[in-house]
């Protein structure tokens, strides 16, 4: 770490680091600013993300849809997340893990799935405690969450690091870190700054908006860095559960930010290096601005998809055939079993209505056995699955 990348402010925290790495230095970041921030360079970007956070929230006020258009974009988010960090798995097989509840799944897919899970639990947590949920023990819950299935972890999941970590550095040597995050024995103070400030009962409540305050949060709690491994994904996670607490409606930035990994590394960089905010806070905002528009995009070809299915055959109204029709969206992966509790019918009626959208082409069975058989509807997974930023490719029929 060089001390010419750190401003005045951030070089006069420098702390030594206990040995073996007593010749290095780690930064104590100062506790979250509370008054305003400087982000007049951004103002378009943030009034373009608030334009966007506003068409998202009518929309959700429309559907009246827990899942706002997909269960499947938490899970698209948990992909993502983890793919930035290198732990890599794909839709397919974390939607057929969760499906078949398949023990035998890599190490990788079964943290992706356990990432998605705490979304699902902790986002309508977020929308009730608001901002009361945020503690320290959220965090370490957060922790343990992504990490438990990681056999390669060092350190017990959850558990705040008592050793010295860095970041960069690619020969694995301290020498050539590009910044070394908070020294063992300062980290539960910054860690519990990072936590007041997310429960938003200081100044910022009234200085800064939202995507000022998850920006100031997420530089914040990256610089603290209190866990071994991980920190990126619970940051990460933490983002959406901010949004919730706001009362809006969350956003999963993940994919977003998989694209453009290096212009979001350099923002946090400027955040805990300079103390410039206001390069994530841009970053956030168009992040904010593309993730909305990629979420009307599908649900538009959501849409269209729904009638090319109507005119390939002609359902019975209400019957289970029909009722899945308004459920694959969310379901695209799932069995006889599955069908038939989402929407309350016998087996021997969830298995017709399964024929049935088999002859329409709208599932296939995607694992040849004759028991314990997974369907899937590829033509979803085609339009949710697709790369950030591309057009939805439609069936001609």
């Amino acid at each position: 770490m060089k001390r010419d990348d750190l401003c005045h402010e951030v070089r006069e925290r420098l702390k030594r680091l206990p040995p073996p790495f007593e010749s290095h230095y780690g930064v104590v970041p100062l506790p979250p600013p509370e008054d305003g921030v400087l982000v007049s360079p951004v103002m378009m970007q943030m009034s373009n993300a608030n334009s966007a956070l506003g068409r998202i929230a009518t929309l959700a006020e429309e559907l009246a849809d827990p899942w706002l258009i997909s269960r499947i974009l938490p899970r698209c988010e948990a992909i993502s997340s983890s793919s930035i960090e290198g732990t890599n798995s794909t839709l397919d097989e974390l939607l057929f893990i969760e499906e078949t509840e398949d023990e035998d799944a890599t190490d990788a897919a079964k943290q992706v799935r356990d990432y998605a899970l705490a979304l699902d639990d902790l986002v309508p947590r977020a929308h009730q405690e608001r901002y009361t949920l945020f503690t320290v023990d959220l965090i370490k819950e957060l922790h343990l969450l992504v990490v438990r299935c990681d056999t390669s972890y060092q350190d017990a999941p959850g558990e705040i690091r008592n050793r010295v970590v860095w970041i960069g550095g690619g020969r694995g040597d301290i020498s050539y870190s590009t910044y070394n995050p908070t020294p063992p024995e300062d980290i539960a103070a910054c860690l519990g700054e990072s936590v007041d400030y997310m429960q938003n009962n200081g100044m910022q409540a009234m200085a800064q908006n939202l995507i000022t305050r998850m920006a100031v949060a997420h530089a914040h709690f990256e610089a603290v860095h209190p866990f071994r491994d991980g920190n990126g994904r619970v940051g990460r996670l933490l983002l959406p559960l901010m949004m919730a607490a706001d009362g809006q409606v969350p956003l999963y930035l993940s994919p977003y930010i998989a694209e453009r990994k290096d212009a979001y590394y350099n923002a946090l960089k400027m955040a805990q290096q300079k103390l410039e905010w206001h390069h994530l806070v841009g970053f956030l905002s168009e992040a904010i601005t593309g993730t909305v528009d990629e979420l009307f995009s599908t649900r538009s070809a959501l849409q269209c998809l729904s009638t090319l299915w109507r005119k390939r055959r002609r359902f019975r109204k209400d019957s289970a055939a029909e009722k899945a029709l308004y459920l694959l969206s969310h379901y695209p992966v799932l069995t006889i079993k599955r069908l038939s509790q989402l929407v309350d019918v016998s087996i021997p009626a969830a298995t017709m209505a399964i024929e049935q959208l088999m002859d329409a082409g709208i599932l296939e069975e995607r694992t040849g056995y004759a028991r314990n058989r997974v369907f899937v509807a590829t033509e979803i997974l085609q339009i949710v699955n697709r790369p950030f930023g591309n057009a939805p490719i439609l069936p001609e029929k």
